[in-house]
């Protein structure tokens, strides 16, 4: 029980903190609300429920043992960041925007922000290496890992999409909606510059 209670709380803290998939939530909060959200933090999930249950069955490790893996990874998860915050950096007001009727960023985004997140791999990472007394086979170990971090990554990142749809409603010049749409874009920026001191 004392197990199941720490990785209960490893799971609230990882997915409650600010990061890439936090601060996407917020920006698609914003300019679509909660259910228009729904698609891009269901596609987060699920990339995080196949990154833990890979990790549970020891690939996630195999895979991250090879530099040139971990190096392009990192790489490729860079570009779609940089691409990913120049599209929200670069939006405005949603009822300004010429592209307004541009559809919501969906689920299989979310998948790759997970995917190609190295962050990502290694918090899976360490909840299969940390909690894998949890249960005595990869099959049950991965159903733990992945359940638990979907119910309480789905419960967080619509917290966020509510907060970024609260916060919406408050902005009233397109200054105000240029500068957060920035602060997002920013964020999201920075949550893949840990991935590179590996390197360094």
């Amino acid at each position: 029980m004392d197990l199941l209670a720490s990785f209960l709380l490893f799971a609230a803290v990882a997915t409650l903190s600010p990061g890439g998939a936090t601060a996407l939530a917020t920006s698609s909060g914003m300019r679509h609300g909660v259910s228009g959200s729904l698609p891009l933090i269901l596609g987060m999930m699920f990339g995080m429920m196949t990154i833990t249950a890979a990790s549970a069955f020891g690939l996630g490790s195999l895979l991250l043992a090879y530099p040139g893996f971990r190096l392009g990874l990192a790489a490729l998860g860079t570009a779609y960041f940089l691409w990913l915050a120049w599209k929200i950096g670069g939006s405005g007001a949603p009822a300004l925007d010429e592209d307004r009727t541009e559809p919501p960023i969906g689920f299989a985004a979310g998948i790759l922000l997970l995917w190609l997140n190295p962050k990502a791999w290694t918090m899976a990472l360490s909840s299969a290496a940390s909690f894998g007394g949890l249960a005595n086979d990869p099959v049950r170990l991965a159903l733990i890992l992945s359940s638990t971090f979907a119910v309480f990554g789905i419960g967080s990142l619509t917290l966020w999409a509510l907060g970024g749809a609260a916060l919406a409603r408050r902005l009233t010049s397109p200054f105000q909606w240029r500068v957060l749409n920035l602060v997002l874009a920013a964020l999201l920026l920075v949550s893949i510059l840990p991935v590179w001191a590996d390197f360094l």
